[in-house]
C-alpha cells in the first residue's frame, strides 16, 4: 500500500518456517543492526541544513539476494509440489523470508559491496554510509530493505543510484515521503514529518472516529494509580492502544508523556486508565495534522533540555526525567522515563535526568561526527541551580553521598568542556511537557 492506504500492488512469497530452526545446527548469529529512529531525524535535519533533497529506494525480494552459509531445508510449499519429486524437499542456496538468519545475511551482503564501491562505514551508526568525492558528500542510511540516500551533488545520487540497479533489482521511489507510517514532505522552507494517516488508521481501529476531540492529551489534575477496587477492563485490547501510541510518540512528543504514564498500567489495566487512554485518542483526533518541522538554512548546533518531576508517580514515589534534544530548530530526540531508584530530594532527581542527557548528547556528538560536525561546550537547559552545582563541585557533601557513582560521570564532561549546564527559567523549560500534563 502507498500512504493513502490504497493497494498499488499485490505479493506472494515462499516463505520459511522459521520457528522450526534450531541454534547451532541451522543458524549461529542472528543480529543485524538497523537504524535508529532519532539517526533518521538527525540525517533529515542534516539535509535541510544542508539543503539536499532526500530519495528513497528499496530492494525487491531482499532477502533472496543472501548466500546461506548453514545447511538448511524446507518442504515444499502445499499444493505446488513438484510432480516428478513429490517427497522431496528443497535445500536452499540463498535465505528465505522467515528465516533466522535472513536479516543479518542481506545485511552483510548490502555493506560488503557498499565498501567495496568506495563507501565508508561509520563507527557509531553502523547502518549509515558515506562517500566523499572533491568537495561533495554521499550519505546513504540503511533500514533492513529501504535505503535513503543524498547528496550535497545531484549527479552523485545518480550514479549511486545506477550502481544499485546493476548489482540488485531495486523499484526506485523517488523522493524521500512516506517511511515506517512517518509522512515526510521536503519542501523549500523546510521538512515537515507526521502521521497523520497512521492516526487515522489508529482512530478507525479503535472505533473512536466519531468521539469528540479534546485540547488537551491529558487533565493537568489527573493523579494515576492502581486503582485496585476499579473495574478491570481487556488487557489485551488495553496493550494494543499503548503499542499503538508509543510507535505515534515517534513524531509527536505532545503526547510522550501521557502514554508512558498510561504504559504503567498494562499489567491490570481499569476503567480509569482507558478512559484515559481515550482521552488521547481524542485529542489525536482534533490534532491530526500536528508535527515537526525542520526549517532549512538553519545554523546547526546541539542544545540540550532536562527536566524532572520529583516524586511524580504516585504509585512508587519515584520522579520523572524528561528530556529534549534539538540541532537549532529542530527537535530530533526526546524521552519521558520513570527514574529506576526513589531520589531523596528535587535536586538529586534533576541531577539523575542531566546525566541521562548528557549520555543523549554523547552519543549525538558522535554521531553527528560522522557528518564532518564537531560540537564543543554543548549547552545543557536545567531549571535547577542545586543540579547544576552538584556537577561542577566535586565535594561529597550530605546531598550528594547516597547516589549512585554511575551518575557522576556527568561531572567529568562538564569538567572536559563537553558540555555545560545552563540555568533556564522554568517557563522557558521545554522538557517540561516530558515529566507532567500541562494545561492548554
Amino acid at each position: 500500500m502507498d500512504e493513502n492506504g490504497i493497494i498499488i500492488r499485490n505479493k506472494a512469497r515462499l516463505v520459511a518456517q522459521g520457528f522450526n530452526q534450531e541454534e547451532g545446527i541451522d543458524y549461529e548469529e542472528t543480529f543485524a543492526p538497523v537504524a535508529r529512529l532519532e539517526a533518521i531525524k538527525m540525517f533529515l535535519a542534516f539535509a535541510c541544513f544542508k539543503d539536499f533533497v532526500l530519495y528513497q529506494m528499496d530492494v525487491k525480494s531482499a532477502f533472496l539476494n543472501d548466500f546461506i552459509n548453514e545447511e538448511v531445508y524446507v518442504e515444499q510449499p502445499p499444493d505446488f509440489q513438484s510432480f516428478n519429486f513429490p517427497n522431496h524437499v528443497f535445500r536452499l542456496k540463498k535465505t528465505l523470508y522467515g528465516l533466522k538468519q535472513a536479516p543479518r545475511a542481506w545485511y552483510e551482503r548490502l555493506s560488503k559491496f557498499l565498501l567495496k564501491k568506495g563507501f565508508k562505514m561509520e563507527k557509531i551508526d553502523t547502518t549509515f554510509f558515506i562517500k566523499t568525492k572533491d568537495n561533495d558528500m554521499l550519505l546513504v542510511q540503511i533500514y533492513v530493505d529501504d535505503i535513503i540516500f543524498g547528496a550535497t551533488n545531484v549527479f552523485l545520487c545518480e550514479e549511486f543510484s545506477k550502481c544499485m540497479h546493476s548489482e540488485f533489482e531495486m523499484s526506485m521511489m523517488g523522493e524521500f515521503n512516506f517511511f515506517l507510517g512517518l509522512q515526510i514532505k521536503q519542501l523549500k522552507e523546510g521538512t515537515f514529518i507526521n502521521q497523520a494517516k497512521y492516526i487515522r488508521d489508529l482512530l478507525k481501529r479503535f472505533n473512536m472516529e466519531e468521539a469528540k476531540s479534546m485540547k488537551t492529551p491529558m487533565s493537568s489534575s489527573i493523579k494515576l494509580d492502581m486503582n485496585k477496587k476499579g473495574k478491570p477492563v481487556n488487557s489485551t485490547m488495553y496493550r494494543g492502544m499503548i503499542g499503538y501510541l508509543l510507535y505515534l510518540t515517534a513524531s509527536r512528543p505532545d503526547i510522550m508523556y501521557s502514554v508512558c504514564l498510561c504504559a504503567r498500567f498494562q499489567s491490570c489495566p481499569k476503567e480509569s486508565h482507558l478512559s484515559v487512554v481515550k482521552r488521547i485518542l481524542r485529542y489525536l483526533k482534533g490534532t491530526m495534522e500536528i508535527g515537526l518541522w525542520y526549517p532549512k538554512g538553519d545554523n546547526f548546533e546541539l542544545i540540550g533540555y532536562s527536566d524532572a518531576d520529583f516524586s511524580g508517580c504516585k504509585v512508587e514515589r519515584k520522579s520523572t526525567s524528561g528530556t529534549c534534544h534539538f540541532l537549532r530548530h529542530s527537535l530530533v530526540s526526546w524521552h519521558s522515563k520513570k527514574q529506576n531508584s526513589v531520589a531523596l530530594s528535587m535536586a538529586e532527581a534533576e541531577y539523575i535526568v542531566v546525566g541521562l542527557c548528557c549520555a543523549q548528547i554523547l552519543w549525538m556528538k558522535q554521531t553527528l561526527s560522522d557528518f564532518n560536525l564537531i560540537f564543543e561546550h554543548v549547552p545543557i537547559k536545567c531549571d535547577n541551580t542545586s543540579a547544576i552545582n552538584i556537577s561542577k563541585n566535586p565535594v561529597q557533601h550530605s546531598r550528594t553521598k547516597h547516589i549512585e557513582i554511575r551518575h557522576h560521570f556527568l561531572r567529568d564532561y562538564a569538567q572536559k568542556s563537553d558540555i555545560t549546564l545552563e540555568f533556564v527559567s522554568t517557563k522557558d523549560q521545554l522538557a517540561d511537557i516530558f515529566t507532567k500534563p500541562l494545561s492548554e
